[in-house]
């Protein structure tokens, strides 16, 4: 697959495509396309950022019982899903430091950071109907979100703007079923929601079931004018077996087995191998706009997180506790074309881990291996202008200063009297600019500065130590872009080109026992383009063929390791690990009348290396998958929505998520095979 080709066959519709476009009815025309963003709604035409929005419509044409294809429509993003629950975020390479779970990656719902201050996020907690939209900011967005080298992304609840009660039910292949309901209900000056949700699914493999139960409910007070008092809460239960990883010969023998026994090591299923995980978090905000120029938000988030996870060498039980705050000072200033933004704010949060280790007694915690006792301090200032001029160049110049810090308390082996470890504050501004050349067409660029420092679970890993030794990886990104709309918003392309150099980088390793440690590994060359189109090849409301929309998604990744070396192993000029160097996603959206529809999409995805040294690959491969159903059946006030979906239609033998420089050679998990789903949703 040539980067070269596909990069010109895109490039080359852009310049076609208004000649393909009907122009379609007036009242079907879409709406300008804004963010919501943290602050104030924007244009996303005039952005400075690499963001990418995931819409409702985009929800809904995906499977509604996971967010893994959801966010693979992205280019720069990859989402993996090693067994059901288990997922692994990337934005842009992040995922070289995540054997499992979310790091690197800063990640809000509504004012509230999903991200806890040791630098984990469960966002397996979620159920994903309680998901309205996905900003996804993509590269460097610490001048403003605090630490991270990989991005930030914000998740939108659903709007409280009218009343609703709705429910969906979801059963499909290998015991998959998912219903969730939601009810809204609003007054004058005070409306609320509640959701439920409740997943379950049998797995693909072995040793690989799932059960989720969740709960959350959403609050908006318009105490005055000028106020406004936000409460959310959710609760989530999870729980999900881990198969674990396996070697190439055993995947050919049968892919769906569980990590076997081996001379040494009991097999996942003997171990009961799983996590579990009932996490709690609140948050609450208030915003209150002084005047037309001044606005003042703040938000209080805690949460409560019992962790335990029955492993094939131990068995963990972790505790963790986060508190923290958000607040900010928005000033805002128009004079007749120009306007100014200025936020000036701090984010603090403190999340203590009493973390203990047992002999695994086939699935009971034994004999106690560690005992340590953690605290993450993480804080920082911002500072963020926003100019726009004469509705045409928009200018962002924006800092933060972080400082970060973690204690430790050793209790068993042995006893270590408290300790703390503090790492340098630092600075990482950005400076973006955006251009309309026409009110359709905009050029942006940016330089920022990155900065993530190890997670607790990479202080304090898996092998039962505290490495003190680890280093925080920062790099700057240099990035050029451009979108374009057409007039009647029938096509969009936007296109990104960026420069990333990573210092530190830090990455995974394991024992020979499968216990992981993680190293700072030199540095990253990341260079890559990404390319998101959007076209309406067809709009038609007299004909049986209402609308046809053709999206076409790219990611190029020349992701190369700089001046990594292991004693006498020099893995400079390897390919970063984990990072296919081509993705290329198509899909095709038909709209019959009476709200009849077909979407189908295509995935294909380029081999994978799997180790350092770039010895072992998972095999590129084409997926395909097809939705379709009825839309608005409406009974009285009852709307129905019935869909059938079909997943790998092509039946493709691939991993879903590998296991990265695995020991013995177990890098492989299986992802299922053709398999399907159908459900129906009401709404009244």
């Amino acid at each position: 697959m040539k980067p070269q080709l596909i990069a010109a066959a895109l490039l080359l519709l852009s310049v076609t495509a208004k000649s393909q476009i009907i122009e379609p009815d007036s009242t079907q025309k879409l709406k300008e396309v804004t963010i919501r963003g943290y602050y104030n709604p924007q244009i996303l035409l005039r952005s400075v950022s690499a963001v990418s929005l995931i819409d409702s419509t985009s929800l809904q044409n995906q499977q509604n019982s996971s967010l893994v294809s959801t966010f693979n429509t992205v280019p720069g993003v990859r989402m993996e899903e090693r067994s059901p629950g288990s997922y692994r975020l990337s934005l842009r390479g992040s995922l070289l430091r995540s054997p499992f779970g979310i790091r690197n990656i800063k990640i809000y719902i509504d004012d509230f950071p999903l991200t806890d201050a040791g630098g984990n996020t469960y966002l397996n907690a979620l159920d994903i109907s309680a998901i309205a939209a996905i900003e996804i900011y993509k590269g460097p967005e610490a001048s403003i979100f605090g630490a991270s080298t990989g991005g930030t992304v914000l998740l939108n609840p659903r709007n409280l703007d009218h009343n609703s009660i709705s429910a969906s039910i979801t059963a499909g292949s290998y015991g998959l079923f998912h219903q969730s309901a939601e009810i809204v209900q609003r007054f004058k000056n005070y409306s609320f929601s509640f959701n439920e949700g409740t997943m379950t699914s049998d797995g693909y493999r072995q040793n690989s079931a799932m059960k989720r139960n969740y709960f959350q409910t959403f609050h908006q007070w318009d105490y005055s004018a000028k106020g406004r008092l936000k409460a959310f809460v959710f609760y989530s239960d999870l729980n999900y077996q881990t198969p674990g990883g396996l070697t190439a010969s055993q995947l050919e023998q049968n892919p769906r087995l569980a990590r076997p026994q081996t001379n040494t090591l009991p097999s996942a299923i003997t171990q009961k191998a799983a996590i579990y995980n009932q996490t709690v978090f609140s948050g609450i905000s208030n915003t209150y706009q002084f005047n037309n120029h001044f606005k003042h938000v703040v938000s209080l988030f805690a949460t409560y997180t019992d962790f335990k996870n029955p492993f094939i060498t131990n068995y963990e039980k972790r505790y963790e506790s986060t508190f923290g705050l958000r607040t900010f000072l928005d000033y805002n200033l128009t004079l007749n074309d120009d306007k100014l933004d200025v936020q000036l704010g701090v984010e603090s949060a403190k999340t203590r881990s009493q973390i203990k280790n047992f002999n695994n007694d086939a699935g009971e915690p034994g004999a106690m291996q560690a005992a340590d006792d953690l605290g993450a301090y993480q804080n920082f200032a911002f500072l963020r202008f926003n100019f726009s001029m004469s509705q045409k160049l928009l200018l962002e110049l924006a800092s933060s200063v972080n400082f970060y810090h973690y204690q430790y308390e050793s209790f068993f082996p042995n006893v270590i009297a408290s300790q703390k470890r503090n790492f340098k504050a630092q600075f990482m501004p950005k400076m973006a600019a955006s251009y309309l050349l026409s009110s359709v067409f905009s050029l942006r660029a940016s330089v920022s500065k990155g900065y993530a420092a190890p997670t607790i679970a990479e202080v304090r890993s898996s092998d039962n130590n505290i490495n003190n030794n680890l280093q925080a990886e920062y790099g700057w990104n240099y990035e050029f872009g451009f979108r374009y709309k057409s007039p009647n918003n029938g096509f969009y392309l936007n296109g990104s080109l960026f420069k990333y150099h990573l210092t530190n980088a830090i990455v995974r390793r394991l024992n020979s026992n499968d216990t992981e440690y993680f190293i700072n590994a030199g540095g990253t060359k990341q260079t890559g383009l990404e390319l998101e189109t959007a076209l309406w090849i067809f709009q038609n409301n007299s004909s049986w063929l209402k609308g046809l929309q053709w999206k076409s998604n790219y990611t190029y990744s020349h992701f190369r390791f700089d001046n990594y070396t292991i004693g006498s192993l020099d893995f400079s000029g390897n390919k970063l690990t984990g990072v296919p160097g081509n993705i290329w996603l198509n899909s095709l959206d038909f709209q019959f009348k009476k709200g009849l529809y077909l979407f189908a999409q295509h995935n294909y995805t380029d081999a994978i290396p799997l180790n350092d040294t770039n010895t072992v690959f998972a095999g590129k491969y084409h997926l395909i998958e097809l939705k379709t159903g009825v839309r608005n059946i409406k009974i009285k006030r009852l709307k129905l929505d019935v869909f059938l979906g079909l997943n790998n239609l092509l039946n493709q033998n691939y991993s879903l998520g590998n296991d990265l420089n695995a020991a013995n050679g177990r890098y492989f998990n299986p992802a299922a095979s053709r398999n399907f789903y159908t459900g129906l949703t009401a709404k009244l």
